[in-house]
């Protein structure tokens, strides 16, 4: 255990020392929030299958692996689907417009007042992201360090919320880097074969599993149909997932970087499934299903071998979280409190501390969370339910108007709440409840107002 305990230090203090680095390289409000708009190929693909590929989508997919098979995959493609339509279709006019949140093309395309309630919407999102990978990082750690939950959560949290406060994107890029080729190694070139070897190669798995656990239908079509629109809208429109495609370089970055990051989450969703089937076979009675994968590292590996896996989840869950805690930050400073910008150095100064400040509430809230999927269902329920048609309407409707965006806002959000506190949170109910409520929503109270009256003419995205 004493070698493991050491690469995870090494690891925390690397992370730490990048942090640092990536603070030298944020000397102005761009560079801190997106980069100063110039990632390379190499960069932007890292940084945005990191950002992806988090805790919830780790842990979350080897524990449908061990309770469905193959078809755990399919989270993670969701989320690479989603990450290739919006490279491929959205990511030329996203650079074009120079944005830094999502919420400034509504405020384009209607007025400041929309932009506000979505701002609000897309923060509990990005809050609730955050929330998600602090809570895995305590799961992990819980389980491999013997600490009680409370306190893993708090020093996994406190290494994120520093790195991420000091250099902002730039910190997020370097360490993103650094955690994506962790990540790979550790769970797929490392974990993945241990455990088929031991499992009896795909043979083995194939002898004492049932025949259901190779069926790409296991999860059954309406949870798997609930997951991409769940999670492949949701990567469309997320603001952590938008402010990495505001750091590409050029159009050119973003397309095909970008495509290889889709191709990327297909290959970790797939790697994960079989890892929680290899555990099935291993620890066939595992009763808390949210700790296969820290079961399956610690009675698979051996000391070192273990402290690097290890390692490579919490990079998964530090680079989504870092992500998260970043655009809650950039919503607070650029949207919901903008009067607290000042110029300069101040101005930079004012995104630091809402980021700190962000990252201690996320880091509460994570204390009072219990399960990981369950808390990743509620964010992407938030923002799809929520802002979905809102933006659909303002790229591709012209007679969309104010009233009816903030309307279907507003109305889809609410719903997503009664129908989660009614149903349950892990009701496939809530998105399709939200998603009609705010579709007719927009639709019947955009007819019955004026036409759009539109903040600039030239952010008229319908006539793009």
């Amino acid at each position: 255990m004493s070698l493991d305990v050491a690469a995870i230090a090494i690891y925390g203090l690397g992370m730490l020392l990048l942090g640092w680095y990536g603070m030298r390289r944020a000397t102005s409000t761009e560079d801190y929030l997106v980069a100063g708009r110039n990632l390379g190929p190499s960069m932007y693909m890292g940084t945005m299958a990191a950002t992806v590929l988090g805790g919830a989508s780790t842990i979350g997919t080897i524990r449908l692996g061990y309770e469905y098979g193959i078809a755990g995959l399919w989270i993670c493609a969701a989320m690479g689907f989603g990450i290739l339509v919006l490279n491929f279709a959205l990511a030329k006019h996203l650079l074009n417009l120079k944005l830094m949140t999502v919420n400034q093309v509504l405020e384009k395309r209607f007025n400041r007042f929309a932009r506000r309630a979505s701002a609000i919407i897309m923060f509990s999102y990005a809050m609730m992201i955050c929330v998600v990978s602090f809570l895995a990082i305590g799961t992990v750690a819980q389980v491999i360090f013997e600490l009680p939950g409370w306190v893993a959560i708090l020093v996994g949290s406190l290494i994120v919320i520093i790195y991420s406060t000091l250099g902002g994107m730039w910190s997020l890029t370097l360490t993103d880097m650094i955690q994506f080729l962790i990540k790979t190694i550790g769970l797929i070139f490392v974990l993945l074969p241990v455990c088929l070897m031991k499992a009896g190669n795909w043979e083995g798995l194939q002898a004492k599993l049932p025949e259901t656990y190779f069926s790409l239908s296991s999860l059954g079509w309406e949870k798997i149909t609930t997951y991409f629109i769940i999670y492949f809208f949701g990567i469309l429109i997320g603001q952590d997932i938008w402010q990495r495609v505001f750091t590409a370089r050029s159009v050119n970055v973003a397309k095909y970087a970008g495509m290889m990051a889709g191709l990327y989450c297909f290959v970790y969703g797939l790697a994960g499934a079989v890892i929680g089937m290899c555990a099935k076979v291993l620890f066939p009675d595992i009763a808390n299903t949210s700790t296969v994968f820290a079961t399956a590292v610690e009675h698979t590996l051996p000391a070192g071998l273990r402290g690097l896996v290890i390692a490579a989840a919490l990079s998964a869950m530090m680079s989504t979280a870092s992500a998260g805690l970043l655009a809650s930050s950039t919503l607070l400073t650029e949207d919901l409190l903008p009067k607290l910008k000042a110029r300069g150095r101040d101005s930079l100064m004012i995104s630091k501390a809402m980021t700190l400040a962000v990252g201690s509430i996320a880091c509460a809230v994570a204390l009072c969370v219990t399960d990981v999927l369950d808390a990743l269902t509620i964010a992407y329920n938030f923002l799809v339910g929520g802002m979905l048609i809102p933006l659909i309407a303002a790229i591709y409707w012209k007679r969309a108007t104010t009233p009816g965006a903030v309307s279907s806002m507003l109305s889809g959000f609410v719903t997503v709440m009664l129908v989660m506190w009614w149903d349950g949170v892990d009701s496939n109910s809530a998105i399709y409840w939200s998603l009609a409520v705010s579709g007719v929503s927009m639709v019947l109270i955009s007819l019955a107002t004026s036409k759009p009256q539109l903040a600039r003419p030239e952010g008229d995205l319908a006539r793009r």
